[in-house]
């Protein structure tokens, strides 16, 4: 009993001392932000997983040049937001526009960053023609299986040995767990999203290929896409990862929820990556609903058009710590956290789910200024050392990450 109380009783003191660190931490960082003097975030979470942003048209062409110091500074791993979607890389049946999406590699390849594809499939932003003949009617199973085809053979072909990891299907599921009825659903079937794999594998035999989706910490769609995953292992697909969307908001998911969904993913033999991180401080309001078109002029769902609160940051800044703690916890499977977009001012939940809102979902505020999320996101990956020890002196080793011994530059 003595023995278990003095055990006890060191935790404690071990806790209170690494509080304490970290607090002290947060205090040495703010007091140099001013100078310019921040820590790289992917400095602090280096042998861990690569740290990765969305990134849009005014930053492939470094028109955007705070944007482009603060990827260049902080991020090892970019997104292309929009230039290598369906209607604008491959816009008519006879037409392919390249010269953004080859800006958008050149990028990459020119500030050594692992680069990656989004998206091949998906029901959004895919032109009508894809699914339609020149009458407008559907066109039949194999003319679209071909057009698929043709699309992942042409895109993924380009960029072979250059872009290591492609979204290849994008959000297929309904909340429920179902299919979502989409054009590729009703045309090709169900496996659509099978053969989408196969064409991006037979493209760049060396790619990474993911399925992508959000809201996966609901139970229900997160059982629908471990059975999805479990199907397409057994037809031998070739599948990567699964990429957890995790746009989030300062309610929603519980952290119990996302640790519980890397879990699940995990046990599926699946690497799993953050693929489009953003914490919304407003207030949800249905998408296309009356509520969302007055969202914008009313105070109660559009609160902080002058600035957010100092106990609002606060409480994002805590989320975001809750939040890497538990991808730290399941480093050894997760490869990738990447943000979607880089700084408030970019960032698509100005715009969603109700337009012309003030939000501020990110860790670097609209001037590019890092905000106090991002100092506790450092905290969390400053201290990890200090939790690694802990788990280790425990023999816990399945927490424990490998470093990586392969080349995290962009090929």
């Amino acid at each position: 009993m003595r023995s278990t109380m003095i055990a006890l009783t060191q935790r404690s003191a071990v806790k209170r001392a690494l509080s304490r660190a970290t607090k002290l931490l947060m205090v040495i960082l703010l007091a140099t932000a001013g100078f310019g003097q921040e820590p790289a975030l992917k400095d602090a979470y280096k042998d861990a997983f690569l740290i990765g942003a969305s990134i849009n048209r005014a930053q492939i062409y470094e028109r955007d040049a705070r944007a482009v110091g603060i990827i260049r500074r902080h991020f090892n791993a970019v997104t292309a937001e929009n230039v290598l979607k369906w209607e604008l890389v491959h816009p008519a049946p006879d037409r392919y526009d390249f010269a953004a999406a080859d800006r958008f590699v050149a990028f990459g390849e020119k500030y050594g960053m692992t680069i990656i594809g989004h998206t091949l499939i998906w029901h959004n932003q895919t032109p009508r023609w894809v699914f339609e003949d020149e009458r407008g009617r559907p066109v039949s199973r194999e003319v679209l299986l071909e057009r698929m085809r043709d699309h992942i053979h042409t895109v993924v072909g380009r960029y072979k040995g250059r872009i290591r990891g492609w979204d290849v299907v994008n959000e297929a599921l309904n909340e429920d767990g179902t299919l979502r009825q989409s054009p590729w659903l009703k045309i090709i079937g169900e496996d659509y999203i099978a053969k989408a794999f196969e064409f991006a594998h037979e493209a760049d035999p060396g790619a990474e290929l993911y399925y992508n989706d959000y809201s996966l910490e609901n139970e229900a769609k997160r059982r629908g896409a471990i059975e999805l995953i479990r199907k397409l292992k057994s037809q031998g697909v070739p599948i990567t990862a699964i990429g957890l969307q995790e746009h989030n908001r300062l309610d929603w998911p519980s952290i119990a929820q996302v640790d519980e969904t890397i879990a699940a993913f995990a046990k599926l033999g699946l690497k799993v990556n953050v693929t489009e991180l953003d914490v919304s401080v407003l207030p949800w309001v249905e998408p296309g609903s009356d509520e969302a078109k007055r969202a914008a002029s009313d105070p109660r769902l559009n609160p902080y058009t002058k600035g957010l609160p100092d106990e609002v940051q606060q409480r994002l800044a805590r989320r975001y710590a809750e939040l890497f703690k538990i991808y730290l916890k399941h480093r050894d499977v997760i490869d990738r956290v990447s943000f979607w977009n880089v700084t408030d001012a970019d960032s698509w939940l100005n715009d969603f789910p109700a337009r012309g809102r003030t939000d501020y979902p990110l860790l670097f505020d609209r001037a590019g200024r890092p905000k106090p999320a991002f100092y506790a996101v450092i905290s969390v990956g400053m201290n990890r050392s200090a939790v690694g020890s802990r788990r280790a002196a425990r023999g816990d080793e399945s927490n424990r990450r490998t470093v990586r011994k392969t080349d995290l530059k962009a090929r």
